[in-house]
């Protein structure tokens, strides 16, 4: 059965990405405040769903853990990761609680700001014991973000899911994603994505979120290593529209972006990890060599700069073709 993307890949490692999936409703006309928007589109995201559909798209194996409202949203967003091959056995309803939604307004830069409607969310009342441990055993890589710590149960599944993981071998890779209106306090949320930090073996911050948890106003090697874990293999720091600085055990430097004219930045980060956790999963040894390391994050810019380029994350998101003809026109 070739539906939920399980066999038609089989020869790629599975890549499993943890957390919540809703849907963001996105203003007709850019650059007004909610407030002022005439209507909405509902464009379906969440972190975790978008960087497994962005491994898919770019021939990659993935699957999804996280829970959903047993509403026509719900289905609907299952339905999308259905259609785009990602493998659905991890997904459960809640029958109480409602999918999430958020408003997002796009201000005339093409930055973000959030409303939530999650109280509580349908993702936020998953349990430890309705996670499918089978299949994230099966991971190669194992990919969560902050949100799900934000309250219980999610946060004990969440923790119960990465032990789990990590026990059958796979790679923890973290990309925080801070969304501070989310959280109690800002110090909560710093404790707390702070709590899980010295798991991880992959992890990503934008430059926002380095400022945000070191406390310092400077974007340089410094603030990035204090941040550094003897566990991890690899940090990356996202620059926008300057690329990426990386960091390994052995070596650190920068990766340029590329220009584009963004219309929407939503879905840039989870295409860029995507990108990264799909050539990561097949030869870890990269890890180890920085040309090839650079031409990975070259590759994973490029797909996070295409992302700007279309509104919304998933219809965003590109295949391998795309990616190809937009780095053969930068030569």
């Amino acid at each position: 059965m070739a539906s939920n993307g399980s066999s038609t890949k089989p020869h790629h490692p599975l890549i499993v990405s943890f957390g919540e999936m809703l849907i963001d409703f996105v203003p007709t006309v850019s650059g007004v405040s909610l407030a002022e928007a005439p209507g909405f589109l509902k464009a379906p995201g969440g972190a975790p769903a978008n960087v497994a559909i962005a491994v898919q798209r770019l021939g990659g194996r993935s699957a999804f853990v996280g829970k959903l409202g047993d509403d026509e949203f719900g289905h609907m967003l299952a339905g999308i990761l259905k259609e785009n091959g990602v493998n659905g056995d991890g997904i459960c309803f809640d029958e109480g609680a409602r999918t999430a939604l958020a408003f997002v307004t796009l201000k005339a830069d093409g930055e973000r700001e959030f409303m939530f409607y999650r109280n509580p969310s349908a993702d936020m009342l998953l349990t430890p014991d309705e996670l499918n441990l089978d299949l994230i055993r099966s991971a190669k890589v194992f990919h969560y973000g902050s949100i799900s710590l934000i309250v219980e149960p999610c946060r004990s599944a969440h923790l119960k899911a990465m032990e789990v993981a990590k026990e059958a071998g796979a790679l923890l890779s973290y990309d925080p994603n801070l969304r501070l209106p989310l959280w109690p306090s800002p110090e909560e949320a710093r404790k707390q994505i702070l709590s899980i930090w010295d798991k991880a073996e992959v992890i990503k911050v934008s430059d926002n979120e380095l400022e945000f948890l070191t406390g310092s106003h400077k974007i340089d090697d410094e603030a990035a290593m204090s941040l550094w874990h003897p566990n991890l293999k690899l940090l990356l720091v996202t620059l926008g529209d300057k690329g990426c600085n990386y960091y390994t055990k052995h070596f650190h430097g920068t990766v340029g972006a590329f220009p584009v004219k963004a219309v929407d930045t939503t879905g840039a980060g989870d295409s860029f990890v995507g990108a990264l956790l799909t050539k990561l999963v097949d030869d870890q040894s990269v890890l180890e060599d920085e040309a090839k390391l650079k031409e990975i994050l070259r590759y994973s810019c490029a797909c996070g700069a295409i992302t700007t380029t279309k509104k919304g994350a998933i219809p965003a998101l590109p295949s391998v073709a795309e990616v190809h003809t937009f780095l053969d026109a930068q030569h």
